[in-house]
Order: C-alpha cells, then sequence, then structure tokens
C-alpha cells in the first residue's frame, strides 16, 4: 500500500493499494449499492465500511494517471465544487473522458467482472488498521503498485477516450512503448483539464 500526504488539502492522507487475482467483485459492488440505499445508524456504518474509491485497475494507464484524478478529487473538495456526493467517487468522475457520472462510476468502478482493483482511500489523517480494513473487503491478493502496468488494458483505455484515429498513435503504430507512452500522455492530461473543460 502506498500513501500520500497532500497538506495543502487540509492535510489529506492518500492510501492507494492495488489487488490481483479479485474473486468477490461482484459482492463489493452489491454491498456498495446497498450501503447507498440503507438508512440510519446501520447505513452510516456501512457506508465507512466501504468508504473507498474500487478502481478497475486496467483502465488506469500510470500512476501519474491516478494520482492526477486523485488531485483533481481533491482540488473539487476543497473548493466545495465536487459534482458528485463523496470525494471517491469524484476520482472515477475524474478518470472519465466524458461528464456523465454514471457512465464513469460503471466505466471506472468496480463491476462484477473486475479481477484487479485500485483501491483508494482519501482521509484527513492515518487512518488505522486501514489495510486489514482493505482485506477484509476484498478477496484477493495486495500486490505491488509497480505491477500496475502489467494490468493495464489499453485497448480499453483507447476505446473510452477515443483515440482509434489519432494521428499520433498512427505514426508510431508497431512501437508498443511508444504507443503507450503517447496514450498516457493523452489520458493523464485529459485527466488534469477535465475540471477547466466541466
Amino acid at each position: 500500500m502506498e500513501t500520500y500526504y497532500y497538506s495543502h488539502f487540509n492535510h489529506a492522507v492518500v492510501h492507494v493499494a492495488l489487488f490481483d487475482g479479485v474473486t468477490n467483485a461482484a459482492a463489493i459492488r452489491s454491498r456498495i449499492v446497498q450501503a447507498a440505499r440503507n438508512l440510519g445508524i446501520d447505513g452510516n456504518t456501512e457506508r465507512e465500511a466501504v468508504n473507498f474509491a474500487f478502481i478497475d485497475a486496467r483502465l488506469i494507464s500510470s500512476p501519474l494517471h491516478l494520482q492526477t484524478a486523485i488531485y483533481q478529487a481533491l482540488l473539487s473538495e476543497a473548493q466545495g465544487q465536487l459534482r458528485t456526493k463523496t470525494v471517491h467517487s469524484e476520482i472515477l468522475w475524474a478518470l472519465n473522458p466524458t461528464n456523465n457520472i454514471t457512465e464513469a462510476i460503471r466505466r471506472y468502478g468496480v463491476s462484477d467482472a473486475s479481477t484487479t482493483l485500485v483501491v483508494v482511500r482519501v482521509d484527513v489523517s492515518d487512518t488505522p488498521d486501514l489495510q486489514r480494513r482493505m482485506c477484509d473487503i476484498i478477496q484477493g491478493s495486495m500486490v505491488p503498485f509497480q505491477v500496475l502496468g502489467q494490468m493495464t488494458d489499453w485497448s480499453i483505455i483507447k476505446k473510452h477516450y477515443k483515440l482509434d484515429s489519432e494521428l499520433a498513435l498512427k505514426e508510431v503504430q508497431g512501437n508498443r512503448d511508444r504507443e503507450h507512452s503517447i496514450i498516457d500522455n493523452i489520458v493523464v492530461s485529459s485527466v488534469a483539464m477535465k475540471n477547466v473543460m466541466a
């Protein structure tokens, strides 16, 4: 698990973990939906238990891509301009190339078929037993963040960002590393500019 500190955003602490071999994605998704529907103390307890951003790791092109989305979500929260209900769903919204919140959650959030997940927790202080809490929810293996690149599905990213006719990619066709670098530059820039363009 990695931890990032953002002292200029109300001393935010962001914990990020990468999971592989996830076998209970459908149960996680169901639990999130149910927590959103529950009212009262039980609802609050369950919402806190799943108070994370669950992101399909296949759609993250690089650590910078994820960090840019986190930064944009923190910035929106600090300015009182969240477009979604929570900073965690705002991260999903920031990752999506369109402004459709439902589409962002469907595309970038946990789906019934997810086998790799990036799990993000934004807080104002270090949360005790956070790693254990993540592992209690997710049936899978926590792996080093350095293996993220092996999980990325570049074809889906190209599809979501509509990059199939991108001239820069056509010029480097056949050079996979260069193509991935260009795609990463485009999606990171898109995430960084989204708040300005929205």
